[in-house]
């Protein structure tokens, strides 16, 4: 099952070089806007905590970045399945592996590329650097040269030194391998262990697993030159000696015969479907090799039913993901300022991993997965996206940690400390992945009505390569191939599928259709012939209509006003028919609809009390839970004015509605967002702070969501319209190349059609 998720080196470079060169950048956290926030940030002001770190060098992780920053190092001579590169071609790498730490875990990381291949030089320069972070993760290191420097860190720094490369994939091994044995019947101190790989990953591996109560006479390592024996002298070292076994076994096939697990960090191909049936009842077979695995799941399965197989595919189940591990294992570490990471650590990540695999799935991983997700020989590991990540495994982790006697300060509270990681995660990432993974279970064929912008086809192309569905552009062949091919995209062309009025066979349908709905009103057989087959627009409209597609992306390069009542020739969709436009801000883990953003203009309280029954639809749809503001000038009838009437009486149209969500106003937008303002209010309604703003206008609408953008460099994601009977979406004509991909998504969601 090939990876449907394919990517293009222009896409990628692109992706690195825009908007800025390379993956994140430094904020400052305090105030620096006046000359006495300098004088706190810098002197005089600093010179306090300088002195309070001179006497007592544990404040550091108080006053400064350190408690909560990992240096990300390498040398560059393992870079993915790439080699040996050097230490400036790792850089994207260890960007990217920065990115992560954030993104998964609130952990802030810098990229260290140290131009070395001497392992005393990258020691001595990394236990140099030692005081300034709180950990520090090596990457990308090859073998036995990661064995040396990661031994002797450990050896001489007081903060966790982590080899990834080994001890993630083993974290992960572990925690999955739990599992299939609780579901096969098995004990790991009885089982017959196979290794093929004995690099970083595999000998980390198998020195876990032992730690786990796996017994030495019972694992056998493999590498290119066979099994691992004692007295074996070709291709060994020190770290592969202390793994021999004693056997007559010579061979990987012959290693293979009765074993109850199989793991596999070596090469595509490695293990054949007669060595999966020579294996004990219920073989465990992780085929971790990537991209492509040892044995494929479908090949195993072929001559073993009973096989639970694992790979480090996203696109198989059971992914052996080191996302699910090093984030975590450095933010429990981090958080008892540990002196190490240790087995007992690892172990513990590996059980918490476990143990949350067994637990029900929550409705929005499931939802975002567009799959049941229950506990069984397809569900052994969590997914990388489970929101529930962050605040089981850290406080696994750091337990292990005071236990073993690592932690510098300990966490008395365990329950504030859960409490506190759930509320530290930025959720707007997982909620892009959801619906994102949602659209990709859908399939959808998306209508993308413009394909005479390079923006839109670039969009397409995104789509239908992201494995998302099948991308339809509405276009002239010769023109659409010009421009993909302009646009770095030549191998592009003949992927999409490309459809106009002249090479549709429904032509005659669709003209039949629109003259039935617009010959009362002043439209005769021409106007219709040049609407249906010259408008791309409405012509896109009627391909919806038909089925001939699963929803549309439009409005790229016109007015959203004017491709509406284009639209509108062919669907219902206007404020008195029910549409309504919402959008979603997305800011630093904070997510609002503001509604309405496209069709109402001058909405009065029952069309108010609409648009927030639309929007609560959006809300629910993207997983929140819908709290409900009307927004004014004035709070609870005060200042009065004529202005905000209507925003006082909507309250009082869903009350009649009797709806079944939180809302409340009139009020303003501070005492709408703001706890301590909203406190003022105690006969309030709301349980919290508003999350869907319902305004009093389009142009106070407008407003709202541009200022976020342009001022705060919020996500915008919208207007997203609702109320129509197929899935529409209109895009603004300032949208890029993801904008345009982000609306195709919503509509494949069909989100907001509820």
């Amino acid at each position: 099952m090939p990876s449907k998720n394919r990517v293009t080196p222009e896409e990628a470079l692109a992706y690195h070089l825009s908007p800025v060169p390379g993956k994140y950048e430094i904020q400052a956290t305090k105030p620096m806007a006046t000359q006495r926030d300098l004088s706190l940030a810098y002197s005089p002001g600093v010179a306090v905590p300088v002195q309070a770190i001179a006497e007592a060098p544990e404040t550091a992780y108080d006053y400064t970045t350190k408690g909560n920053m990992v240096a990300v190092v390498t040398n560059g001579t393992a870079i993915l399945g790439l080699g040996n590169l050097g230490a400036l071609a790792a850089k994207p790498v260890m960007e990217g592996k920065a990115v992560l730490f954030k993104r998964f875990a609130d952990v802030n990381a810098v990229d260290i590329e140290l131009d070395s291949e001497d392992p005393d030089e990258i020691i001595q320069a990394v236990r140099l650097m030692g005081k300034t972070f709180g950990g520090v993760n090596l990457e990308d290191i090859k073998a036995p040269e990661c064995f040396i420097i990661e031994s002797r860190l450990k050896e001489i720094m007081d903060i966790p030194v982590f080899h990834d490369d080994q001890h993630g994939t083993a974290v992960i091994c572990a925690a999955g391998l739990i599992n299939a044995l609780e579901l096969s019947g098995k004990k790991l101190q009885d089982c017959k262990v196979v290794l093929n790989g004995a690099g970083a990953a595999g000998i980390a591996c198998l020195e876990l697993i032992k730690a786990m109560g796996a017994r030495h006479d019972n694992c056998i390592m493999c590498d290119t030159k066979g099994v691992i024996y004692e007295g074996r002298k070709e291709g060994m070292n020190q770290w592969k000696s202390a793994h021999a076994v004693k056997t007559d076994k010579r061979t990987l096939e012959e290693a293979m015969k009765g074993a109850d697990i199989f793991l596999g960090v070596s090469v595509k191909g490695a293990v054949t479907r007669d060595m999966v049936a020579s294996m004990a009842p219920d073989p465990v077979i992780f085929a971790m090799a990537n991209p492509d695995p040892e044995i494929t799941p479908e090949e195993a399965h072929e001559v073993r039913e009973d096989a639970i197989v694992a790979t480090g595919r996203s696109d198989y189940p059971n992914q052996v993901n080191n996302v699910l591990g090093f984030p975590y294992l450095f933010r429990g570490a981090l958080d008892i300022h540990a002196r190490a990471i240790n087995d007992e650590m690892k172990i513990a990540c590996a059980e918490a991993l476990a143990q949350l695999a067994r637990r029900d799935v929550p409705d929005e991983v499931a939802m975002a997965y567009g799959r049941k997700l229950a506990f069984g020989r397809d569900y052994i590991i969590p997914t990388p996206f489970d929101p529930r990540l962050i605040h089981v495994v850290p406080p696994a982790v750091a337990k292990a940690g005071m236990d073993t006697g690592v932690a510098r300060r300990p966490i008395i509270d365990m329950e504030a400390y859960e409490l506190h990681l759930k509320s530290r995660m930025d959720p707007t990432a997982s909620i892009l992945q959801g619906i994102h993974a949602r659209a990709r279970a859908a399939q959808a064929r998306m209508i993308f009505a413009e394909g005479d912008d390079p923006r839109v086809l670039r969009a397409a192309v995104a789509y239908q390569r992201a494995g998302l569905g099948k991308a339809l552009v509405v276009g002239r062949e010769a023109d659409v191939k010009e421009k993909l091919t302009a646009e770095g995209l030549a191998d592009a062309v003949g992927e999409v599928e490309v459809v106009n009025a002249a090479n549709t066979k429904h032509l005659q349908t669709y003209k039949d259709f629109l003259y039935a709905r617009l010959q009362r009103e002043g439209f005769d057989q021409h106007d219709v012939h040049r609407l249906a087959a010259r408008d791309r627009h409405v012509f896109s409209a009627l391909m919806l209509a038909h089925g001939h597609g699963d929803g549309l992306v439009t409005g790229a390069t016109r007015k959203s006003a004017h491709v509406l009542g284009l639209i509108n020739h062919v669907f219902d969709a206007r404020a008195e028919d029910g549409a309504v436009g919402i959008t979603a801000i997305l800011h630093r883990g904070r997510i609002i609809f503001i509604g309405d953003t496209l069709v109402h203009e001058w909405p009065d309280e029952e069309d108010l009390a609409d648009i927030a029954e639309r929007g609560v639809v959006v809300a629910r749809g993207l997983g929140i839970e819908p709290r409900v503001a009307f927004l004014s000038f004035s709070t609870f009838g005060y200042p009065v004015s004529e202005r905000a009437t209507k925003m006082h009486q909507a309250p009082r149209v869903l009350d009649e509605r009797g709806v079944n969500f939180e809302y409340e106003g009139e009020m303003t937008v501070d005492v709408a967002l703001n706890p301590t303002q909203m406190a003022h209010y105690p006969f309030c309604r709301l349980t919290g702070p508003a999350n869907v703003l319902v305004v009093p206008a389009r142009h106070s609408a407008s407003i709202s969501v541009k200022l976020l953008q342009e001022m705060a460099g919020a996500t915008v994601i919208g207007p997203i319209l609702t109320g129509v009977d197929k899935p529409i979406q209109v895009c603004g004509m300032g949208a890029n190349v993801n904008d345009i991909v982000n609306m195709a998504v919503i509509a494949a969601c069909r989100l907001g059609q509820g």
